[in-house]
């Protein structure tokens, strides 16, 4: 290849270079295409937009003309072809706009434009450009579907509408609406100052050139005289131009009016609801009432709101004081005032004007007739104007709420007047309720108590019950056994007697006779238990020195230890020495407690046992100790020692004498004292009682 070559190749290639540089940075895809006169076409260069609008790579482009053509939306085919035939044909530019879907399923609008030419050889030469333009068609078609929507609401909207430009100038009008109809020569052409009062065209100019300026919607209110009176009116500007806007005018005179009413009716019927809500919260008196007066004051912007109560403490003191308040810091308050005037002419006044309204209405304290008592206290307390309702509970007065003007005379409206009846309603029902619910707590209170109380005694009776079973449950299982077990013994030896037909020996005799000694004594146990868990033991207390009770009891005691071969050494003395000590005892039953607890040391070891006895006092009460030199008992035999319980088989208790401990503990029991027993392996067994103290002397 020669140098003038070389430098053309080079030339051509920095061209195709700086013309991809180009064409990637342009939207949309440059193409050139070659159409042979056989039809067949030749991709001959594709822009790098091709993957972006096509999802095709340009290599795929160039290698088959026709996926292309299969992008293009089936319903869009004919107009491309249509268009690309008579473009081929004439030589004409080719435009064309359609919809093609890529290999993603996404929809897109397309614009093509291109420019065919003639070549010497036959072919047909084409060089365009394919441009995205989906956003462009979707805002046309938004565009027009809102204008569409729009043109609808226009006609719909019962309201005159104007068009008027910068200068204050209607340019065109919707003549109906607005409850009235204007005929179109009276509007065009004419500006604001025509058609409308001085201040309402300067306001309504003012408020075009806002709009304009702001780009904003404006509003403005004001009123006319029509042909069918003063009416209010209300226009909304809108933007509709560069220099130009539209007055939406709609007559606003009923809604005006209702509006008012409105106001009022709202914050009466808010009032009431959140006085009723704050007292349906709170069941307490002082609550409801502090409420109901300051929710009142807020609603009328009155300068005083108090409730008045008129209260009887005997015929000749009555009183009328107030029980709630809210007032003006900048006036006097009437919470701490009573009257304590006996002959109740202040409220007699308000009385007899209340029960014949129901409802005592002063505009101006100045133009009422009233006493000198009664005008003194309005100045008292600077009122001017008042209105009071009466407190009704049941068929009586309660009280009274009343409303102070304190700043000027005040004509109170018809509204408040009924508002303040209302309230007066409600209060009453609230009063009530919480002197209902009131007593209700002290019914429940009472109520609980008695519960309670029954309660405690259910369990006690159910105790009580449960006890009873045992002691049945022992009579049953063991004394039966034993009454048993001697009967048929002595039943065995009558009938040996009665075949050996001989005379009785001595020894069989007194065998029986303790025998039938022993099932007498335990019958009288029963006798003896049964008395004192029936709450009814007979005991004959009688008022005497400790000391010579307890040494009068153990001298009957000494056959007892004389049997036993047992010594007794009391150690009662140094007592008598320091207190002489008085108490209120039954000596035959304590004889008894003595006794089984000597018995008991006495049959559970052997001949020659010691016995010590002493005394000391314990608080309010004394405490007897006996303790024998025997033999000990472990834990479980000392905590169970005196309960009722059957008797174990190998147990050294016998049931008599075990019947006889547990009467030694209800005994001592009757007596207001306690009773337990203590072991020491080396030292034998303690016994142990106190009795209350009635008396000390001291030596």
């Amino acid at each position: 290849m020669n140098e003038t070559a070389k430098v053309q190749m080079h030339t051509r290639i920095n061209g195709l270079s700086l013309l991809e540089k180009i064409t990637a940075s342009l939207p949309g895809v440059i193409f050139t295409c070659i159409q042979r006169p056989d039809n067949s076409n030749v991709i001959t260069y594709i822009s790098s937009g091709c993957q972006e609008l096509f999802e095709l790579k340009p290599e795929t482009v160039q290698a088959n003309f026709l996926v292309l053509l299969n992008l293009i939306h089936p319903e869009n085919v004919q107009t491309f072809t249509e268009s690309f035939l008579v473009s081929s044909n004439t030589l004409s530019p080719l435009y064309w706009e359609g919809r093609i879907v890529t290999a993603s399923n996404k929809s897109k609008w397309v614009q093509v434009t291109s420019h065919p030419s003639k070549q010497a050889n036959g072919d047909i030469y084409w060089e365009g450009l394919v441009m995205d333009i989906t956003t462009r068609k979707l805002a046309e078609e938004n565009l027009r579907v809102s204008e569409a929507r729009y043109k609808a609401i226009l006609n719909a909207i019962p309201d005159l509408i104007f068009r008027i430009n910068a200068n204050g100038e209607y340019i065109d009008f919707k003549g109906e609406g607005a409850n009235i109809t204007i005929p179109r020569e009276q509007i065009i052409g004419k500006n604001l100052w025509d058609l409308l009062p001085q201040d309402v065209a300067n306001s309504s100019y003012a408020a075009i050139h806002k709009a304009l300026a702001s780009r904003s919607v404006q509003t403005c209110e004001y009123k006319l005289l029509t042909p069918i009176g003063l009416r209010d009116y209300e226009a909304r500007l809108v933007v509709s131009g560069h220099e130009e806007i539209l007055a939406i005018v709609r007559d606003i005179t009923e809604r005006k009016q209702a509006e008012a009413q409105l106001h009022i009716s709202v914050s009466r019927n808010r009032l009431l609801a959140e006085t009723l809500a704050r007292i349906r919260k709170s069941l307490h008196l002082d609550e409801i009432l502090q409420t109901t007066v300051t929710e009142v004051r807020k609603f009328l912007q009155a300068d005083r709101v108090f409730i008045a109560l008129h209260e009887n403490k005997n015929q000749n003191n009555a009183q009328c004081r107030v029980l709630a308040e809210s007032v003006n810091p900048c006036y006097p308050a009437v919470l701490d005032w009573k009257d304590d005037n006996p002959d109740e002419c202040l409220f007699n006044e308000l009385k007899t004007s209340l029960l014949i309204n129901n409802v005592r209405v002063v505009e101006d304290i100045t133009k009422i007739e009233a006493s000198a008592s009664l005008k003194g206290l309005y100045q008292a307390f600077h009122t001017q104007a008042t209105l009071a309702v009466p407190v009704i509970l049941g068929d009586e007065l309660f009280g009274v709420l009343i409303a102070n003007q304190c700043s000027s005379p005040r004509y109170w409206q018809p509204v408040e007047i009924d508002l303040l009846q209302q309230i007066s309603e409600q209060l009453a029902i609230a009063i009530q309720q919480a002197k209902l619910y009131q007593e209700l707590a002290q019914l429940n209170f009472n109520l609980e108590g008695q519960v309670e109380e029954r309660t405690v005694q259910l369990q006690q009776k159910v105790q009580e019950i449960q006890e009873l079973s045992r002691i049945k449950d022992v009579v049953l299982d063991t004394v039966s056994h034993d009454l048993r077990t001697s009967v048929m013994g002595n039943l065995m030896v009558l009938n040996n007697l009665l075949k050996a037909d001989r005379e009785i020996p001595s020894s069989i005799i007194e065998r029986m006779i303790q025998g039938n000694e022993r099932q007498l004594g335990m019958i009288n146990s029963l006798l003896e238990i049964n008395s004192s868990d029936a709450k009814d033991m007979i005991m004959h207390q009688e008022i005497v020195n400790f000391t010579t009770l307890i040494e009068a009891i153990l001298q009957d005691s000494t056959s007892l230890l004389t049997r036993y071969q047992a010594q007794l050494v009391t150690q009662l003395k140094n007592l008598d020495r320091k207190n002489s000590v008085i108490v209120k005892a039954d000596q035959e039953l304590l004889r008894k407690v003595f006794v089984s607890f000597l018995t008991y040391s006495c049959q559970n070891n052997p001949p020659g046992l010691n016995f010590s006895i002493k005394a000391k006092m314990d608080g309010d009460k004394i405490r007897c100790i006996i303790q024998d030199s025997g033999v000990g008992m472990n834990k479980s035999e000392c905590d169970s020692f005196f309960d009722l319980h059957v008797r174990d088989p190998q147990n050294r208790l016998s049931t008599s004498l075990c019947l006889k401990l547990y009467m030694c503990r209800q005994i001592i029991k009757a007596h207001g004292g306690d009773i337990g027993v203590n072991s020491n392996r080396k030292q034998g067994v303690t016994y142990w009682f106190t009795l209350p103290i009635q008396q000390t002397i001291t030596s």
